[in-house]
């Protein structure tokens, strides 16, 4: 645990009395599981769920470091670390957890209008609305910038017709944040970023079943839908530049904890499942060596990740760092997921039946949707194309080869 000195370490004790008392006993089994099934299920939190989001929005800490006037915690980087810290000592989520407070907030609060951020960040903060992401298209998916669902100024508000595709969430969302096409005569300089509200005739969502047997990703459709002329956010026509933005945003949740996984300790684990040696140690040497190894590289990630968010505070320039965080944060989610089902053996290949324990049946369906965590967001190919050509500054392979 980090030590940050006397007088930020002093709100550790504050943090730790108020979770102790305000965060209810009965979520302290099976939180994780309940904010999954919110945020990739649409179920609206009751009972003691409802009030713990209500707490955490009266206290801002559901979005700890955005300014206290939009209705955030106001804390600074090293508090909101201990909060996390302490949170996690007790296994407590965020409710607020979504595109809303991961992706579009910290992108709305730096090219934001006054107005927007008066409108969209407190209903944020409080988790009344919820968001989802329109960038790729059917034919545009790893070349986003060829996307074409085009928005036409109407005079007093922009026309969206349209198709996107892997809209998580979209048929529970009730705001949409878009690339649309603005100028059809260019390409990264033709996009602009609008926001559309999902809850209007012209808009249409078909939920895609995946292999996991959840479906949290849609195609979209948009038929002559309408965005407020005050809701684009930047100028026009540069809308590629505040989507890079959210990119990094993104990006960098796809690189830490939930995309690497979570829940009960690796160890833990294969302590239960597989036994112990006379030396009380995990009886399988070989598993017990990958085991460690697993451990020091999501140590090793975490610590990196939070130097590279201290490192991009105040800096509006999109980093190719993100693309290095990503990778290492899915592929190591991916291995603790693999780690899991050959732990559990026999018990980890269960379906459905009473033969198998909720987080056994967890696990193998984690298994399978986690695969997707190399694809979306950017794909591992693609992360790599943009390390090798912005950081490492080796020749585009696609240019060199035409």
């Amino acid at each position: 645990m980090a030590d940050f000195g006397s007088e930020v370490e002093a709100f550790r004790g504050e943090a730790r009395s108020w979770l102790e008392e305000n965060y209810p006993q009965s979520l302290r089994r099976d939180a994780e599981a309940t904010q999954e099934a919110i945020m990739m299920g649409g179920l609206k939190p009751t009972g003691d769920l409802k009030l713990w989001k209500d707490r955490m929005a009266a206290k801002g800490w559901g979005a700890p470091t955005w300014p206290k006037q939009y209705g955030g915690g106001g804390l600074t980087p090293q508090e909101a670390r201990i909060l996390q810290e302490e949170m996690n000592r007790i296994g407590a989520t965020n409710p607020m957890a979504g595109m809303g407070t991961s992706m579009f907030g910290p992108t709305l609060l730096e090219y934001g209008t006054e107005e927007q951020k008066q409108r969209h960040i407190p209903p944020i903060v409080k988790g009344e609305l919820r968001w989802c992401q329109g960038y790729s298209e059917p034919g545009a998916g790893s070349d986003l910038a060829s996307l074409t669902t085009k928005a036409e100024d109407k005079g007093d508000h922009w026309e969206i017709n349209g198709q996107k595709i892997w809209t998580s969430g979209a048929q529970y969302a009730d705001w949409c944040f878009c690339l649309v096409r603005t100028d059809p005569s260019k390409k990264h300089e033709g996009i602009s970023f609008v926001l559309i509200d999902m809850h209007q005739p012209g808009v249409e969502t078909r939920p895609i079943k995946l292999i996991a047997g959840s479906s949290p990703f849609c195609e979209t459709f948009f038929t002559n839908a309408r965005a407020e002329k005050n809701d684009m956010v930047g100028p026009l026509n540069g809308g590629w530049t505040v989507g890079k933005r959210l990119l990094q945003h993104e990006r960098s949740g796809q690189g830490g904890g939930r995309m690497m996984g979570g829940g009960a300790s690796i160890p833990d684990m294969a302590k239960k499942y597989v036994g112990l040696d006379q030396a009380g140690r995990i009886a399988d040497s070989d598993l017990r060596t990958r085991i460690a190894n697993h451990m020091m590289s999501a140590r090793a990630h975490a610590l990196t990740m939070q130097r590279v968010l201290n490192e991009a505070r105040g800096n509006l320039n999109p980093s190719a760092t993100t693309s290095i965080m990503k990778n290492s944060g899915t592929q190591i989610g991916q291995e603790r997921s693999e780690l899991t089902l050959e732990i559990m053996g026999h018990q980890g290949l269960g379906w459905e039946g009473d033969d198998f324990a909720a987080d056994e049946l967890s696990a193998v369906r984690g298994w399978l949707s986690g695969k997707a965590t190399t694809i979306f967001g950017g794909s591992q190919e693609i992360q790599s194309n943009i390390i090798s050509k912005r950081i490492l500054g080796l020749p585009d392979p696609i240019q060199s080869a035409s």
